[in-house]
C-alpha cells in the first residue's frame, strides 16, 4: 500500500490514534485527526500534533473536514458516524488501525477474538511462545497497537493480538493464520447496531483464511463452533464437555491434547487461575503450543507459571475470613456469571456500572443459587434491581466505598466479597482498570481498619 502524500485522515487521538498518526507521519503522509474530545480534554495533544504538521479539528466532527481525505483510519471504539457512512457513498477508503497495519506488517498474526477472556489468553499464549524461544509479541486491544510493530517487524516474528468487535468491524483484508474465538454472547450492543452485528464483526476474523490456516474455535459454544462452516482453514476444537480431534478436551481428570496423539497435558488443579473459564483459555492456548513445535511439558511449566492479569477473578485479600476478589474486567452479563459460578462459597456481589445493553435477567437463576446479596452500584442500579426483584435480597450503594464497606457488613466468613460488574466503569470511573484500582484500595483501607 503506497500512503506517501496522500491525504489520511485519523478518527479518535487516543492512544491508537497517535501510534497510527506517528506511523502515517514516518510514511510521509498528509495527515489530519478529528477528535470529539475538545483542546482541553486533550492536554497539550493537540499542540504536539500541529507542531509535527498534523491538521487537528477538535471537539467536532464537520463533514467538511472529514471528506476532504484519500483515506480514513477509525480508532477502536469510534461510533458509527453517519459522516463515515458518507465518506463510504464517495469511495473514500475506511478501515481499522489494525487493517492498516496488516499491509505493512511481516510475520503472523494469531488473532485472539470472543466476548470474554481475550486478554488472558492472549498473554497466556504469549508467555508460551516466548518461554519456547519463539520471537512472540504482544499486540492489539491489550499491548502495543499493532501499528507500532510494524515498522520493524520480520518474517518470522508472531504477534499475538488481541482483537475486539470494534477493530473486526471494518476489516476486509487482514490475515491470521492463526485465528482463535473463544465464545460469544451479547456484548457492546449499545454500540453495535444489533447482536447480528456484533456477531458478524467477531466471525470477520476467520474471512481471509486458507486450507494452510488454523482456526481454534470453542466447541462448547454453539455460535463459535457453527462459524467453522465460514472457514478453509483447518478447525481445531477446544471443550469441556465434548472430545473434539484436533484439539484440547478434558478426559479423565486431565486437560489432555489431540494433535495427533493424546497427550496428557496437566490436571485442571494445577491451573493458577481461578475459574473454570480459564480452562478453556488454557485450552485454546494449548493448542497454539502444541501446533508450534513445543512440547506438553514445555507448554504445561508456562501455564503453571502463569499469574494472570489484573482485574480478572484477582483476590484482593482476606479479611477475617472473608475473601475479597476484584473482576473488574466482568463488564457484562456472560463475564459475571462466569465470575460467580467460579466459587464454591456464597457470594456478596457487587454489581452496576453504565449498562451496554445487557440482559440481567439472565443473572437471576446463578445469583439465586451463589449469591447471597447484591450491592448495586452506577447508572444501572435501578435497571439491575428491576431484573432481579423477588430473586435476591439487595442494595445500593453510592460509591466503591460504601459498596466494599456494606458488602463486609453483609458477609459472613468463608463468603467471598466479589466485584464484577456486569457493566462498563464509563458512568463513574476512566476505565475498569481505575474502578478495580479503587476496589483493592478500598479493601486494603477496610483491612487496616479491621486489623
Amino acid at each position: 500500500m503506497d500512503i506517501e502524500g496522500k491525504r489520511i485522515l485519523v478518527i479518535g487521538l487516543g492512544r491508537t490514534g497517535e501510534a497510527v498518526c506517528d506511523f502515517l507521519l514516518e510514511h510521509k503522509a498528509r495527515v489530519k485527526v478529528t477528535e470529539i474530545r475538545n483542546t482541553e480534554e486533550l492536554n497539550g495533544t493537540i499542540q504536539r500534533f500541529k507542531e509535527k504538521g498534523i491538521e487537528v479539528e477538535a471537539g467536532k466532527h464537520t463533514i467538511e473536514f472529514m471528506l476532504d481525505t484519500d483515506m480514513i483510519v477509525k480508532s477502536p471504539g469510534v461510533p458509527h458516524l453517519p459522516q463515515v457512512q458518507q465518506a463510504r457513498e464517495k469511495d473514500i477508503k475506511v478501515m481499522s488501525e489494525v487493517e492498516l497495519a496488516f499491509h505493512f506488517l511481516k510475520g503472523k498474526i494469531i488473532g485472539v477474538t470472543g466476548s470474554n477472556g481475550k486478554s488472558t489468553t492472549a498473554s497466556l499464549i504469549h508467555k508460551i511462545l516466548s518461554d519456547g524461544g519463539l520471537p512472540s509479541y504482544l499486540a492489539g486491544n491489550i499491548g502495543t497497537p499493532l501499528i507500532r510493530f510494524a515498522d520493524n517487524s520480520r518474517e518470522d516474528h508472531i504477534y499475538v493480538t488481541e482483537l475486539s468487535s470494534f477493530q473486526l468491524e471494518d476489516i476486509q483484508y487482514l490475515h491470521a493464520p492463526v485465528s482463535i474465538i473463544l465464545n460469544i454472547t451479547p456484548d457492546h450492543l449499545d454500540w453495535h447496531d444489533s447482536f447480528d452485528a456484533y456477531y458478524s464483526a467477531k466471525k470477520n476474523l476467520l474471512l481471509n483464511q486458507n486450507e494452510n490456516d488454523m482456526a481454534i474455535l470453542n466447541r462448547d459454544d454453539p455460535l463459535v463452533w457453527s462459524v467453522q462452516k465460514k472457514t478453509g482453514a483447518q478447525v481445531f476444537g477446544f471443550s469441556r464437555k465434548k472430545r473434539p480431534v484436533p484439539g484440547c478436551y478434558l478426559n479423565k481428570g486431565w486437560i489432555v491434547v489431540a494433535h495427533p496423539d493424546e497427550v496428557k497435558l496437566l490436571k485442571p488443579s494445577e491451573i493458577p487461575l481461578h475459574g473454570i473459564h480459564n480452562q478453556e483459555n488454557v485450552m485454546a492456548s494449548a493448542i497454539v503450543g502444541i501446533t508450534h513445535g513445543l512440547s506438553p511439558s514445555q507448554i504445561a511449566q508456562s501455564i503453571q507459571s502463569f499469574k494472570g492479569l489484573e482485574h480478572r477473578l484477582e483476590k484482593v485479600a482476606t479479611i477475617k475470613g472473608i475473601d475479597f476478589f476484584n473482576d473488574s474486567k466482568a463488564t457484562n452479563v456472560d463475564a459475571t456469571l462466569k465470575s460467580v459460578t467460579s466459587f464454591d462459597q456464597k457470594i456478596i456481589l457487587i454489581l452496576g456500572g453504565r449498562d451496554k445493553g445487557g440482559n440481567f435477567k439472565k443473572l437471576k437463576k446463578s445469583l439465586k443459587k451463589h449469591v447471597r446479596k447484591a450491592i448495586l452500584i452506577g447508572e444501572a442500579r435501578e435497571k439491575i434491581a428491576d431484573s432481579l426483584r423477588r430473586s435476591i435480597s439487595w442494595e445500593t450503594a453510592a460509591s466503591l466505598k460504601e459498596a466494599v464497606r456494606n458488602g463486609y457488613d453483609a458477609a459472613q466468613p468463608g463468603n467471598v466479597v466479589l466485584l464484577a460488574p456486569a457493566c462498563t466503569s464509563f458512568d463513574m470511573f476512566q476505565n475498569f482498570e481505575e474502578r478495580g484500582d479503587i476496589f483493592k484500595k478500598e479493601v486494603r483501607e477496610l483491612e487496616k481498619e479491621i486489623g
